[in-house]
């Protein structure tokens, strides 16, 4: 199990209770949407799997092999490069083309060798359709395309989860599907995935394991 929350309680920064009582369990490759209304708590539930926010009370809260309640700040960044980051608004580096974008996660990740450098990034645009646009910026591309960029640069460093908030948000419904083909080959490919969303008519048409935010709780469905 890559994470296992029994019991916890997830605040804001300012203090504010967002969740309750929260009992969440992800297996490796496991595809798990969190739905609920807008401020229902999704994003802050996810942020505290890359520990943007913090667990305060639990029973248990682990991801990977990392005690939340106890883990020090400067081995988040070692949490953090076990698992790759989806955004809705995509969080490119404007004033760089995607290779660079990509090169910098690399070196930003502990990667030297350029040879290698160079292999990695022709693999995950190879795999997410991209091959051709390595040398594009980021303004000369469709948001579609962006957020095939913006898993690319998720699934360079092979993590075992993808933590995804509203990745189909910005997008029209052809576009998303493809997103969500691209995210479900991944889970497939053992990568467990974690989503947020507010359509509900992905569940149906790519299902997985759902938890529901409301009211300050979350319910598995």
């Amino acid at each position: 199990m890559i994470i296992n929350y029994s019991h916890a309680n997830i605040y804001q920064l300012d203090g504010t209770n967002v969740l309750s009582d929260v009992d969440l369990q992800i297996d490796d490759g496991e595809f798990v949407y969190i739905i609920g209304r807008v401020g229902s708590g999704k994003s802050s539930l996810l942020k505290t799997i890359y520990q943007e926010l913090y667990v305060e009370e639990a029973a248990h809260a682990q991801v990977f092999d990392y005690d939340l309640l106890t883990l020090k700040r400067k081995h988040i960044p070692a949490l953090r490069r076990q698992m790759g980051i989806i955004f809705q608004d995509f969080q490119l580096l404007a004033d760089r083309s995607v290779r660079k974008n990509l090169q910098f996660v690399l070196k930003s990740t502990g990667w030297k060798r350029k040879q290698e450098k160079e292999q990695r990034i022709s693999e995950v645009l190879a795999e997410v359709g991209m091959a051709d646009k390595a040398d594009r910026m980021p303004h000369e591309l469709s948001g579609g395309e962006q957020q095939r960029i913006a898993i690319a640069r998720a699934i360079l460093n092979k993590p075992r989860l993808i933590v995804a908030d509203e990745p189909t948000a910005n997008l029209d419904a052809e576009t998303a599907k493809g997103i969500m083909q691209l995210l479900r080959a991944i889970s497939q490919d053992g990568t467990a995935v974690v989503m947020s969303t507010h359509n509900t008519a992905l569940l149906e048409q790519y299902p997985g394991t759902v938890y529901e935010c409301n009211e300050g709780r979350v319910k598995r469905l």
